[in-house]
């Protein structure tokens, strides 16, 4: 079987496990990942992009308001086009949203373009060595890629515990986290 088959599979078991641990914690998990914050200190980082929940995503929302008061600016990812990296655009939580790619909430395009020192990403599944399984259309692989080539960027993949598997199944290009924040714990890869 070839990588993008083994990830197709990888996609179907994972989105199930994600979806039931969903509907068991989306209250508390979001609340979780905002008590503990990020595990980049704020000295060596002064902007993070999150993301607001798609499906059955866990919520960065609250750890985004937390880092707001901290003094952190925030951000949200957009999606600009198909093999392209991701575009950022500063964000408040409580501020205005209009509706994006697939319909994800974004920043209005009169919001400031910004670039991320730490960003909160989406995933399906994640294993121990940092790396994860994403929807399949490369836009977080592409945006480390791009930011990492000129600057220190951290990549912090956000999920329920529950998505934890032994091993994601990887390709040459796929950029690996830092770390990892379930609603159980924090954790640095490798």
């Amino acid at each position: 079987m070839d990588i993008a088959e083994e990830k197709r599979l990888a996609r179907q078991v994972a989105a199930k496990r994600r979806a039931e641990a969903h509907a068991q914690l989306m209250e508390t998990a979001g609340s979780s990942l905002a008590l503990r914050g990020l595990p980049v200190a704020a000295g060596a980082a002064r902007t993070v992009s999150g993301f607001i929940p798609y499906k059955s995503e866990i919520d960065t929302v609250p750890l985004l308001a937390r880092l707001s008061r901290e003094g952190w600016r925030t951000c949200l990812p957009v999606v600009i086009g198909a093999d392209q990296p991701l575009l950022f655009r500063a964000w408040t939580p409580g501020e205005t949203l209009a509706p994006g790619v697939w319909d994800i909430p974004i920043p209005p395009e009169t919001a400031a373009e910004v670039l991320p020192d730490v960003l909160l990403v989406p995933m399906l599944a994640f294993d121990r060595q940092g790396y994860r399984l994403g929807y399949g259309g490369g836009f977080y692989d592409r945006t480390l890629e791009k930011l990492r080539a000129f600057r220190r960027v951290w990549a912090v993949g956000v999920a329920y515990a529950a998505q934890e598997v032994e091993a994601v199944p990887r390709g040459d290009h796929d950029a690996p986290l830092d770390y990892v924040m379930t609603e159980q714990e924090t954790f640095a890869c490798g």
